[in-house]
C-alpha cells in the first residue's frame, strides 16, 4: 500500500513532536514523567496503551494504568490554574464557540439502563438526555488568547452560560461567534451572538453543482467582504477603524446581496423547499448576526478558531475512542486546556508543567501567579 506523500509529512510532524518532549523526559534521572506524557495524551491524543509501548520503546517502561495516575497528579496540581484561567477567560471580549460529539464509558452505561427502564415502562425511547459532547471555547482577552474544552453532557450553549456566570457584571457584553444551531445559546441578552458567516458561505458551495449561478453571486460577495478583513488586517487597523473600513467597502456589498436575495423570493424564482431556497432563507433569517463586522467593532467574520481548536478533540477521540468516565474527562478537560492555552501563549508547555509540579505548595496557596503567560515571575527568587 502506497502511503500519500502529505500522510508522511504528517508523520514526520508527529514523530519531531514525540521527539521535542522526549529530551525533557529523559533529563528526569530516566524515570517515568506525568509532565512529559501529559503533552503526549492530551495534545497529541495518544491514548495511554499506546504512550505505553513508547515507554518500552525508549527503555522506561511504564504501565498505562500507571500513566493516567500520573497524568491525575498533573491534572489536580493544574485544577486551581485551571479555575484561574477560567475567571480570565469570563472577562474576555470575544469568545468563539462550538462542540462536537463525546464519549465517556460511564454515561454510556446510563444511557442503556435508561433505555431499558423506558422499555420496561414500554416507552420508545428515553426522555433522559443521552448525548455527550466536548465543548471548545477560544476567548480572547486583550492580546491574549484561552483555550477551554468540556467534556461531558453539557452542549456548548450551557458551557458558555456556566463561563459567564464568573463575569465581572460591569463589563460589556462580549461578542460570542458560533453557528446558528439553537444548542450554542446562552442567555442571549447578555452577550452579542455572531453567526458564521463561513457557515453561511458553505451552503451554497455545497450546492454549487446543482445552482451554480445563483451559488457563485453569494460566494463571490463573500470574497470581497474576506478580502476587505485581510486589507484591513494588513493594515494593522484597530477595531474601531476596521468596523469604518468595513462599512465603508463592506456594506454596500452585502446591501447589494441582501436585495438579490430577497428578489429571489419575493419574485418566485427560487422553490422555497429547494435546497437553494433554504439557504437563501438561512442568510435571510440569520443577516443580522451574520453581518455584525459592518455594526459592532471586533466582531469576527467566522468561527474558524473555535472549528480549528477543535480538532485536538476531535484527534484525541480518533485515537482514544473514549474516556472512562466523567472524573477522567475532566481532568483530560483540564490537561488540553491548560496545554492549549501555553501554545497560543508560545509558552514551552513541557517546561510549564515541569514548573508548576516542582512548585506545588506554591500553586495552591497562588494560583493567579502560575499562569501560562506569568509563572517565570513566580520562579524568580524573592
Amino acid at each position: 500500500m502506497r502511503v500519500g506523500s502529505d500522510k508522511i509529512m504528517l508523520l514526520e510532524r508527529v514523530c519531531a513532536t514525540i521527539s521535542s518532549f522526549l529530551p525533557g523526559f529523559l533529563r528526569l534521572h530516566g524515570s517515568p514523567s506525568p509532565h512529559g506524557n501529559a503533552p503526549r495524551a492530551h495534545y497529541l491524543g495518544l491514548p495511554w496503551h499506546r504512550l505505553e509501548g513508547f515507554q518500552a520503546l525508549v527503555g522506561v517502561p511504564v504501565p498505562d494504568a500507571t500513566q493516567w495516575d500520573q497524568g491525575e497528579i498533573v491534572g489536580a496540581c493544574l485544577h486551581p490554574i485551571f479555575k484561574c484561567v477560567e475567571k480570565e477567560a469570563a472577562q474576555g471580549e470575544v469568545i468563539f464557540q462550538d462542540d462536537t460529539p463525546g464519549r465517556v464509558l460511564a454515561l454510556i452505561a446510563e444511557n442503556r439502563h435508561a433505555q431499558a427502564q423506558a422499555q420496561a415502562q414500554r416507552k420508545a425511547k428515553t426522555t433522559e438526555r443521552t448525548g455527550m459532547y466536548t465543548t471548545a471555547l477560544i476567548v480572547q482577552v486583550g492580546e491574549r488568547q484561552i483555550c477551554l474544552y468540556y467534556t461531558g453532557r453539557q452542549h456548548a450553549g450551557e458551557n458558555l452560560a456556566a463561563l459567564l456566570t464568573k463575569r465581572e457584571s460591569e463589563r460589556e457584553k462580549p461578542l460570542v461567534m458560533s453557528d446558528a444551531l439553537s444548542s450554542n445559546n446562552a442567555q442571549e441578552d447578555a452577550l452579542i451572538r455572531c453567526h458564521c458567516l463561513a457557515h453561511g458561505r458553505r451552503k451554497f458551495t455545497e450546492i454549487a453543482e446543482a445552482f451554480p449561478s445563483e451559488s457563485a453571486v453569494v460566494v463571490h460577495a463573500l470574497k470581497v467582504v474576506y478580502e476587505h478583513d485581510e486589507d484591513a488586517r494588513h493594515k494593522q487597523l484597530s477595531t474601531a477603524e476596521r468596523l469604518v473600513y468595513h462599512q465603508t467597502y463592506s456594506a454596500p456589498v452585502f446591501t447589494t446581496l441582501k436585495t438579490w436575495l430577497e428578489q429571489q423570493t419575493t419574485a418566485r424564482l427560487v422553490e422555497p423547499n429547494s435546497s437553494l431556497g433554504k439557504a437563501i432563507v438561512y442568510l435571510l433569517e440569520h443577516w443580522e448576526t451574520l453581518t455584525r463586522v459592518v455594526t459592532v467593532p471586533g466582531a469576527p467574520l467566522d468561527n474558524n478558531v473555535a472549528e480549528r481548536a477543535l480538532k485536538l478533540a476531535i484527534r484525541q477521540r480518533k485515537n482514544s475512542l473514549f474516556y472512562a468516565s466523567e472524573h477522567s474527562a475532566y481532568i483530560a478537560s483540564i490537561l488540553t486546556s491548560v496545554i492549549a492555552t501555553c501554545v497560543q501563549a508560545s509558552v514551552n508547555a513541557l517546561e510549564y508543567l515541569v514548573a508548576v509540579q516542582n512548585h506545588r505548595h506554591e500553586v495552591f496557596a497562588n494560583p493567579g501567579a502560575w499562569l501560562p503567560w506569568n509563572y517565570q515571575a513566580a520562579l524568580v527568587p524573592s
